[in-house]
């Protein structure tokens, strides 16, 4: 078993229901292949570097998940055939990467927390 991250983007013309369908329907891809989700953030609306498909901007969201390797070229090719996804990674996370991912979310929690106080 190893630790992954997986980032896909999706099409902006999509309503909010068809995107929370479609992050839905690839999170129960990997439950219903025993990957365990470890982390998961909806990173929202964002401009993209270049045109896709005529498109200027994407729907990112990243999943963190534990699974076999097995399982990563199916993923793959059910984002390759869906027609909502515009681009897609997932890779392999080191000891360094998952070390940098927990500083990370720590760092956001506590910037979150301070602003809560402010208010």
């Amino acid at each position: 078993m190893r630790h992954y991250e997986t980032v896909f983007i999706l099409s902006p013309v999509l309503s909010s229901e068809q995107i929370k369908a479609s992050i839905d329907k690839y999170r129960s891809f990997l439950v219903g292949r025993n990957a365990t989700i470890t982390h998961e953030e909806e990173i929202g609306l964002k401009p993209l570097s270049y045109p896709i498909k005529h498109k200027k901007s994407g729907v990112y969201h990243l999943i963190e998940f534990i699974s076999e390797s097995s399982l990563i070229k199916d993923l793959e090719v059910t984002y390759a055939r869906d027609e909502e996804v515009l681009r897609f990674l997932t890779f392999v996370l080191d000891k360094h990467a998952l070390a940098h991912n927990m500083t990370r979310r720590s760092d956001a929690g506590k910037k979150e927390s301070k602003k809560a106080v402010a208010v």
